[in-house]
């Protein structure tokens, strides 16, 4: 098992590991302990580096399962690595992430609309709600409002629970459809103070003010009452 180091440290961008098996397949490495994301939930996996002295190995992508793909000869099974996140794409995905609950937890808020769909890219992303009418006057009003929230400097919090006393929680998961499976037995939580709190396994920044200004650049109907809001953060 790998030690999952980004689910309670956003914030780590070097590690020391070791390798404990290969995956020819896919030209991977599995790692004992890494703080590379591997994609979920609408966010990209991570990019970076693992060095095994003077040699260095791209990290291309992290897929599920924590497979490491490098560009190409495998670090020795055995070895001790030093993992380092590409932490300047990295961050701006993070913004990102924080930007989309900002928009959930108001949407939530002042218009009871659940999530239908969602995904993110470094600095933009997109998501869909259920409004049955979504007049421009209402998109005028929503991006002040998330970036009010933006400003009030409300500070991000993460919390690993029982998923009995996660569930508990009244409107934990916003999406249409609760997408947890039966065999997670803890489930974690991210907190916007004062705002929204959903279960969610991303990467954040520690406070709203670090997401910056957020615009949001267009709107479409997706057909029936599916509304797609596209949000963009500057670089």
């Amino acid at each position: 098992m790998t030690e999952l180091l980004y689910l309670t440290d956003s914030y780590c961008r070097e590690f020391e590991a070791v390798v404990l098996e290969h995956d020819l397949e896919q030209n991977g490495v599995l790692l004992s302990r890494s703080a590379f994301y591997p994609g979920g939930g609408g966010q990209l996996p991570d990019q970076g580096a693992l060095r095994n002295g003077e040699t260095h190995h791209r990290v291309s992508k992290v897929r599920r399962g924590n497979v490491h793909l490098l560009d190409g000869e495998l670090p020795a099974v055995g070895c001790r690595v030093r993992g380092e996140i590409d932490w300047e794409r990295r961050y701006k995905i993070m913004r990102t992430h924080t930007a989309m609950h900002i928009l959930c937890g108001v949407i939530w808020r002042d218009y009871q609309a659940s999530v239908t769909g969602g995904n993110m890219d470094v600095l933009s992303g997109r998501m869909d709600f259920e409004f049955e009418r979504l007049a421009p006057e209402v998109v005028v009003e929503i991006e002040k409002k998330i970036n009010l929230e933006m400003e009030a400097a409300r500070d991000v919090k993460i919390a690993i629970l029982p998923r009995e006393t996660a569930f508990a929680i009244p409107d934990l998961i916003r999406t249409k459809i609760n997408l947890l499976p039966e065999s997670i037995q803890e489930v974690r939580t991210v907190e916007i103070v004062g705002l929204d709190l959903q279960a969610d396994g991303g990467t954040h920044v520690a406070n709203t003010r670090e997401v910056g200004a957020i615009k949001i650049a267009k709107y479409k109907s997706k057909g029936g009452i599916n509304k797609r809001l596209y949000v963009e953060l500057e670089d």
